[in-house]
């Protein structure tokens, strides 16, 4: 039942690592100090569809090392993920809200999040401090994000180093703090000996505060060469004492954690002019956190022995008088008797002398949660054995709205399902409400709303507190011409049969448990017949379904497996081909009772089953296709000069044999996307298509002769999702500059029942899901114009060109707010450019906008295209957001007007 993230080589060879609804609203988008790039005119016509997407409900499914709750507003609070971007509670529907969508795949290690910060001066400022990786595996330097719409809308200060969003240690912190007395003053803890940084502008600039002695020295392994285990874990966490300071200057007294086992603990008391360690402090330990109860003047830490968040064998807490300089040791559990390091911590500053703290590395029974009213003196335990192994529980714990956390096991006590938790780093009580309390945990977030309960004598009850909040990193999606819509292969929990897509799925794949599921494949005549591999620590690999992954049950393997690879099941099921690490490609008929390696075809190869002929399979490695017509028994390499590094990705046409389309490469070499319509003996490329990483297909556009195509790919010089109705002639893309979600190159399916509709694989922010507003297809795509041409103006529509509008608020706050605005043409002729203006009824400005360029003057506005979505077909749409400010009132435009034509408003 561990979520572990497993360190890659290179993005493109495997993105599938730890991580984690609905949206409400619309994601935010970016706005970079640096300016990102933007769409030009190229030599493609890319129409725009405006989509809606959603996650297909998981609820979590990753780690959440860092919850804040801001100091100065109740009901608002953010979460932090590993690689799935920053989250805002919406309390009105007790869920989530994403922040980060619009991270494009350029800067996708902006996606991690070491660090979060709201300002207690303004509660609609928010900062992020992003970065995945701080070695090679990540391209890009780190950022600090900052907004001041609580992350509708962002700014970025790119800096000069790298951060760790999912490196060892990312549950310390936070290492990003705002001063509360005087909010334009912020410190970031850096990693890779980079030491401390400050700002005095509210984050637009940063430099070293040289004056600060230690950068840290803990490395998980100073052994490791990949710069991962080895990396210093530097400074890990920044704390104001707010009583050294009045609003306005800055405070006096800061405290600093550093990752250094004999000096954790640093202080200045002139604002950070100048910085010593603070005597008599612990040592041999590393200070995940460090917190103040202003109240009394204590500074707690929490210590472990390692940086977390899997390892940690001792641990202790201590205090610190900042009035009188001393220290105690106030640990709950003796050191002698620890077999877990201390993480999670939090004041109730409701209650002075009240805190909690866990054991985040405690695996086995179960994590633990412990609660002080005494400042320390005295501790109680979320739960104890009466006598072993029997476990009295001060708790209650009810998953029912997501009942897959209960991982389908009926462990032996002291063991329980669901656990309380695992890598529980982070845990915070409401500074408004002593009642509510929330975790995150390796796979969710939980929490309680009548925690003093415990106090009591009574059971507080917990429950998860995560949805919206979707965490998963995918591998594979398959949608079946019938049964469930939509089978998914993910990391670290496994995957899903989903019958409903805005439904918590029961449970995962079971029979067997699989850590990370790395491919799936049904029999394209026969869907109830379905096969999964992955990742375990153990045999079996593999396992099959009967029933459409409704229940499934072991296969055997061949010998020398060690991971899952790929598999493909034959068109009628009557045989599967499974290319596993560890061990060469085999083929099995029926359920893998006995397999035979196939000849012919390299280890390791990727492989995929031609979808009408069941004795047909391909096969792809280092630029060579393979075909086998014999059931996978032997293999003949065909096709040549493909694509030999980079991401691979091949799908054969359902219905039709020997249509294969391949979608490959890396920026380094050959890169985009081919078609064969010989069963591999040769590919043509499409000259269209820059980059392609992954293709699927879906139900066929009304009149159209050919299945509905979709990619991750670069298209006229934008990345996005693209689909094309007429074979790959023309493209639309679907998707929008909010909606980007990283690094989509994993898997790409349409669905063969419901037109348009796709399902978009991330690495880490789950299973998307688009649909078109054109259920019915609408028609061929668009034809592109055959050489690069300027940007239409915008301001003379076609003449006979008619338009609907709808304008919503999707969130509204004191003095601000964001809205969508759709545009649909009702006419007959595609738009080559739009303007679209209105009229503010009140004092409202638009102060970010997106997918759009704008004007305004006084209370008109007027919106113009962007380069990649002037193009809008008869019966499609296209739509841009923005934020702004009102006061007064912030009541809807009553009317719309495109090129100087009123709209219809909807």
């Amino acid at each position: 039942m561990r979520l572990s993230a497993r360190p890659i080589a290179a993005l493109l060879a495997a993105l599938a690592l730890t991580a984690g609804l609905s949206i409400t609203g619309t994601p935010a988008v970016a706005r970079s100090d640096e300016g990102p790039a933007a769409a030009e005119a190229s030599d493609v016509s890319i129409a725009a569809d405006t989509y809606s997407w959603k996650n297909a409900r998981i609820d979590g499914g990753g780690f959440v090392p860092g919850i804040v709750f801001s100091r100065s507003e109740k009901n608002l609070a953010y979460a932090r993920t590993d690689i799935g971007g920053a989250y805002r509670w919406d309390q009105s529907g007790k869920q989530w809200t994403p922040l980060l969508d619009w991270v494009d795949w350029d800067r996708w290690g902006w996606s991690g999040v070491v660090s979060l910060a709201s300002d207690t001066a303004d509660p609609d400022n928010v900062y992020a401090a992003v970065g995945t990786y701080t070695n090679s595996w990540d391209p890009t330097n780190g950022a600090v994000l900052r907004s001041s719409d609580r992350g509708a809308s962002w700014k970025a200060a790119t800096l000069p180093f790298k951060l760790g969003g999912n490196m060892p240690g990312r549950g310390m912190g936070e290492r990003l703090a705002v001063d509360p007395n005087k909010n334009s003053v912020l410190y970031l803890g850096a990693p890779s000996g980079n030491g401390l940084w400050r700002s005095t502008d509210s984050g637009v600039t940063w430099s070293e505060v040289t004056a600060f002695p230690n950068p840290g020295d803990y490395a998980q392994d100073p052994s490791d060469t990949s710069g991962y285990g080895n990396d210093n874990q530097g400074i890990v966490w920044v704390t104001f004492d707010e009583r050294s300071g009045t609003a306005g200057s800055a405070t006096k007294n800061i405290y600093v954690g550093v990752a250094d086992k004999e000096n954790s603990v640093y202080r200045s008391t002139d604002g950070g002019s100048t910085w010593s360690r603070v005597a008599g402090q612990p040592t041999g330990y590393l200070a995940h956190k460090g917190v103040l109860d202003s109240a009394t003047g204590y500074l707690y830490l929490t210590l472990s022995d390692t940086g977390g968040p899997y390892d940690g064998a001792k641990g202790q807490v201590w205090r610190y008088d900042t009035a009188t300089g001393a220290w105690k040791d106030v640990s709950p559990v003796a050191e002698a008797d620890t077999y877990f390091g201390y993480s999670g911590l939090s004041v109730d500053r409701q209650k002075p002398g009240t805190l909690m703290a866990t054991a985040y590395s405690s695996w086995w029974p179960d994590t633990q949660i412990f609660r002080s009213t005494d400042s320390g003196a005295t501790w109680t335990k979320a739960w104890d054995y009466t006598s072993y192994p029997s476990r009295l529980n001060r708790y209650t714990q009810d998953v029912s709205s997501v009942p897959w956390l209960s991982w389908g096991a009926n462990p032996s006590p002291p063991e329980t399902a669901p656990k309380l938790g695992w890598m529980t780093e982070s845990l915070e009580i409401d500074p408004f409400d002593s009642n509510r309390m929330m975790y995150g945990t390796g796979a969710t977030v939980f929490g309680t709303e009548n925690l003093t309960a415990w106090d009591s004598g009574g059971q507080f009850k917990i429950t998860p507190m995560v949805k919206g909040l979707e965490e998963t990193a995918v591998n594979d999606l398959a949608s079946p011409p019938s049964g469930a819509p939509l089978l998914s292969a993910l990391g670290d929990i496994g995957g899903f049969r989903h019958t409903d897509l805005d439904a918590v799925p029961a449970m995962m794949f079971t029979s067997p448990n699989l850590d990370s599921t790395t491919s799936l494949d049904f029999a394209e005549s026969s869907p109830g017949t379905v096969v999964r591999v992955g990742n375990a620590d153990a045999a079996p690999h593999i396992g099959f379904s009967t029933d459409n992954g409704a229940n499934w049950f072991q296969g055997s393997e061949p010998s020398g497996v060690t991971g899952g690879g790929t598999v493909a099941a034959a068109a009628d099921g009557s045989g599967f081909v499974w290319s596993p690490e560890g061990a060469g490609v085999h083929r099995t008929t029926g359920y893998g009772n006995s397999w035979t390696a196939s000849t012919g075809i390299p280890a390791g190869a990727t492989v995929e089953s031609d979808r009408k002929n069941p004795k047909k399979f391909y096969g792809f490695k280092a630029g060579t296709f393979y075909v086998s017509t014999d059931g996978g028994a032997t293999f003949t390499a065909k096709a040549t000069g493909l694509p030999a590094e980079g991401n691979v990705r091949f799908k054969a046409l359902p219905g039709s044999e020997g249509d294969i389309w391949l979608a490959a490469g890396a920026s380094t070499g050959a890169y985009g996307l081919w078609r064969s319509t010989d069963s591999g003996a040769s590919f043509t490329r499409f000259s269209n298509v820059e980059q392609a990483d992954s293709v699927g297909f879906g139900k066929a556009a009304s009149g159209a002769s050919y299945q509905t195509v979709f990619v991750s790919a670069k298209i006229g010089g934008v990345r996005g999702i693209f689909r094309s109705t007429d074979a790959g002639a023309n493209w639309t893309r679907i998707n929008d500059d909010a909606h980007q979600w990283a690094w989509t190159g994993a898997a790409i399916t349409g669905d063969p029942r419901v037109y348009g509709r796709v399902y978009v694989s991330t690495n880490g922010r789950g299973i998307q899901v688009g649909e078109s507003p054109d259920t019915g297809g609408g028609g061929p795509e668009p034809t592109p114009t055959p050489t690069p041409t300027p940007t239409p103006d915008p301001s003379d529509p076609p003449g006979d060109a008619a338009c609907a509008v709808t304008y919503t608020v999707t969130n509204q706050w004191s003095g601000g707010f964001q809205a969508d605005v759709t545009v649909t043409n009702t006419g007959h002729s595609a738009y080559a450019g739009w303007k679209l203006g209105w009229t503010f009824p009140g004092n409202q400005k638009v102060t970010q906008i997106w997918n759009a360029s704008h004007q305004q003057d006084g209370a008109k506005v007027t919106a113009t295209n962007v380069g990649w979505n002037g193009t809008v077909a008869p019966g499609s749409s296209v739509g841009f957001g923005f934020t702004g400010t009102w006061s007064g009132g912030n009541a809807e435009p009553a009317a719309f007007t495109l090129g100087g034509e009123a709209c219809t408003v909807g």
